[in-house]
């Protein structure tokens, strides 16, 4: 197999759809299945947002790949572990205590998620030519992000289908009953899942390619230890010295902030009862409203982000991203305090925002693409930047639960709305060192660039 060319067809979308499923299922599935088995919110946004640390900081240990077996090794071996994971998950919601061991299991997913991004990365850029990269690079995409429907959509729905067919007396049952419904739901999908990513690593054991980069380059030596951990230095401090990196940390941390807040209790607010200030959907609703419905707005607000930013260029229009990324969330406000009963209401809400999130996300990837990573490390430079991105997510939604719990959900995303405003103002302040051309801007900047690349 690995003496002839495989075509990246036959292994580009199922690689990224097998990247995009884990991260999925541990940021949003994993909220809604613990919710429908009676874990207190508090609990589920601080656990679920802490076990998303793994793709935050995977630059740390992406070097250290390269020091022990091959590209294809990782991406196999960790889609068979997170299918493992998924099943010993599965296992563990049969416990009459199954918070803490579900969660331990989802942390092996969410390590085994992140390892697998590095190496299905570095197969891509390996493996492919720049014609090919470019080539490919919507497929992988569109492929990720039917990752993104399929879980929080179809998944979520078939649990809400599982759910009702479950319950006693066509839907009328008591919480005990409730919450054993979607216990027997969520192993089935929990199952469901761990087939599914069992069954791709075996997949790509055999369509996954490992000799076309040496055969058409030559074999690449392999560093040292010593070797791996001084470039691991040399790289961070690099990237911590670069001109106005406080400030680009700052901003790229706030752009996302009132977002952390959001994207873990939004669920929750959804599905949670009229009388505690919710919008009382099911969990197949919320699986149509904002899995697919939402998931759909998202990629074509990407997709249209992308002409508008290359037709008028970032540095133009970053602020009217900035707007089009935070503004949105007033909308969740307004469902908080009318609380429609019409389901094309909320799921228009829905879409707007996601719409909104899918267009003004563009703009932070494109600012970290063109304003920080620039230089003799480029790639690594933007996966430390991407980290702290997500770390701006993750610390909100560890105290969402707790948060909206205290204040009710209509104070929540009045908060949430004041907490967006450092972003707006931060958007006004913050230099860019690069034109739409990757050109410098500031003199100064071509002797420090010189400088490092030393």
């Amino acid at each position: 197999m690995s003496s002839r060319k495989i075509s990246p067809v036959a292994w580009v979308p199922t690689a990224y759809f097998a990247m995009g499923l884990p991260f999925v299922v541990v940021n949003m599935v994993s909220v809604l299945m613990f919710e429908g088995m009676g874990v207190d919110n508090a609990s589920i946004t601080f656990w679920t947002s802490l076990i998303l640390l793994p793709w935050t900081i995977k630059p740390l240990w992406s070097p250290f790949l390269e020091v022990f077996g091959t590209k294809k090794a990782y991406v196999v071996a960790t889609q068979l572990l997170t299918g493992v994971a998924f099943g010993l998950t599965a296992l563990s919601l049969t416990f009459h205590e199954f918070f803490a061991p579900a969660v331990i299991f989802l942390v092996v997913v969410a390590f085994s998620g992140a390892t697998h991004d590095i190496a299905c990365d570095g197969v891509y850029m390996s493996e492919l030519s720049t014609s090919e990269q470019a080539r490919y690079i919507g497929w992988q995409g569109a492929f990720y992000n039917i990752a993104k429907i399929a879980a929080s959509g179809g998944l979520v729905y078939l649990a809400g289908w599982l759910i009702n067919s479950y319950l006693p007396d066509g839907g009328a049952a008591d919480a005990v009953a409730r919450i054993a419904a979607n216990r027997k739901a969520w192993i089935m999908i929990m199952c469901i899942l761990g087939a599914a990513m069992v069954l791709l690593g075996f997949y790509h054991m055999l369509m996954l390619p490992s000799a076309a980069a040496r055969s058409k380059r030559g074999a690449v030596a392999k560093r040292s230890l010593s070797e791996t951990l001084a470039e691991l230095w040399s790289v961070l401090r690099q990237f911590f010295t670069k001109r106005h990196i406080v400030l680009y940390i700052v901003f790229i941390l706030l752009y996302r902030f009132g977002e952390g807040f959001v994207v873990k209790v939004l669920p929750l607010f959804l599905k949670a009862s009229r009388e505690s200030g919710g919008l009382g959907l099911d969990t197949g609703q919320i699986g149509l409203y904002y899995g697919t419905y939402g998931a759909g707005a998202f990629v074509l607000g990407s997709l249209l982000a992308g002409y508008y930013i290359s037709a008028s260029g970032l540095r133009r229009v970053l602020f009217r991203l900035v707007c089009a990324f935070n503004l949105p969330f007033v909308f969740y406000a307004f469902l908080a305090w009318l609380q429609p009963e019409q389901g094309w209401i909320i799921a228009s809400g829905i879409v707007l925002e996601c719409f909104g999130y899918g267009f003004g996300f563009v703009g932070l990837t494109l600012f970290m693409m063109q304003q920080i990573a620039p230089g003799p490390h480029q790639m690594a430079h933007y996966a430390f930047a991407s980290g702290i991105m997500n770390l701006g997510v993750m610390i909100p939604g560890m105290m969402s639960g707790w948060l909206a719990d205290t204040v009710g959900y209509l104070m929540f995303f009045i908060v949430v709305m004041i907490c967006t405003v450092p972003a707006f103002i931060m958007c006004r302040f913050v230099p860019f060192r690069y034109d739409d051309k990757g050109n410098l801007l500031e003199a100064e900047d071509a002797a420090l660039t010189n400088n490092e690349a030393i």
